[in-house]
């Protein structure tokens, strides 16, 4: 069973930057898409920043050119660096990792933005 952990978020003031980190206990090369996910409070769960296998990324329109996603495949982690952060940031992040029909989610890490 293919377990994610993340970790990493906080509370960060506006302007700020945090980097979640999501661990994965199987070779993240094995999965055709990874990323993360974000739900605020109230709101739908959203495609934040997506990785595919071959490295491509894709980003929301409200994250683009603040929010990079990226791996270390040695340490089987894909990470989440948030740069100039603002308070509608604010949610519970997600990792999921997909390969066909199976996907993946981690439990969750809440990053707070204070104004």
């Amino acid at each position: 069973q293919v377990r994610l952990v993340e970790s990493g978020g906080g509370l960060v003031q506006a302007g700020g930057s945090l980097r979640l980190s999501c661990e994965a206990s199987a070779n993240i090369l094995s999965f055709a898409l990874m990323g993360w996910h974000r739900q605020a409070p109230g709101k739908q769960r959203e495609s934040v920043a997506v990785m595919t296998s071959a490295s491509t990324t894709n980003y929301a329109d409200s994250v683009k050119g603040r929010f990079t996603v990226s791996r270390d495949i040695a340490k089987n982690t894909v990470y989440l660096q948030m740069s100039s952060l603002k308070p509608e940031d604010t949610a519970v992040y997600y990792c999921r990792m997909a390969r066909g029909s199976f996907e993946v989610w981690g439990q969750g890490t809440l990053v707070t933005v204070s104004s």
